[in-house]
């Protein structure tokens, strides 16, 4: 069986901007090139702090922490669809080099989807800004570079 060519993935998440530094959730914000690797929709907590949501309503923070099928209230994505829809696209990548910028938690999003890891594990993962995460594959199997060189 021939083998399938490679496709490779760069995620570099943008430095923090001033809403991030306030805690603010960001609104889903399109990736050009790459639309389905948009940041997660935030419902009725998009551009308000986490501090805001919790001392509203602590339950709802409680439960989008712990509960990856609970959705922000207001329309927004629950952690496992994010992860569904991040995976997804992954599996529809055209085989070469990809390179997008993308929120932290799309980060967090595809090294689950990739690694085939529990939804759980999304908030184990910390993504710092302004780094690249790479991950390559070839036939819906993905591995994660850890330890790359800076550019």
């Amino acid at each position: 069986m021939p083998l399938t060519p490679p496709v490779r993935l760069h995620l570099t998440t943008p430095p923090l901007d001033e809403a991030a530094r306030q805690g603010r959730f960001a609104h889903a914000r399109p990736c050009p090139g790459h639309e389905g690797l948009a940041g997660p929709d935030m419902g009725d907590w998009a551009g308000r702090t986490l501090d805001e949501v919790a001392a509203e309503d602590p339950e709802a923070v409680r439960r989008w922490l712990t509960d990856p099928e609970f959705a922000p209230p207001g329309g927004g994505e629950p952690v496992a669809a994010l992860i569904t829809r991040t995976g997804e696209y992954l599996a529809g990548l055209e085989p070469g080099r990809h390179d997008a910028v993308v929120a932290q938690a799309v980060v967090r999003a595809a090294v689950v989807a990739a690694l085939e890891l529990p939804a759980a594990a999304f908030w184990r993962l910390d993504v710092r800004p302004g780094t690249v995460t790479a991950l390559s594959g070839r036939a819906g199997r993905w591995n994660l570079l850890v330890g790359q060189d800076p550019v």
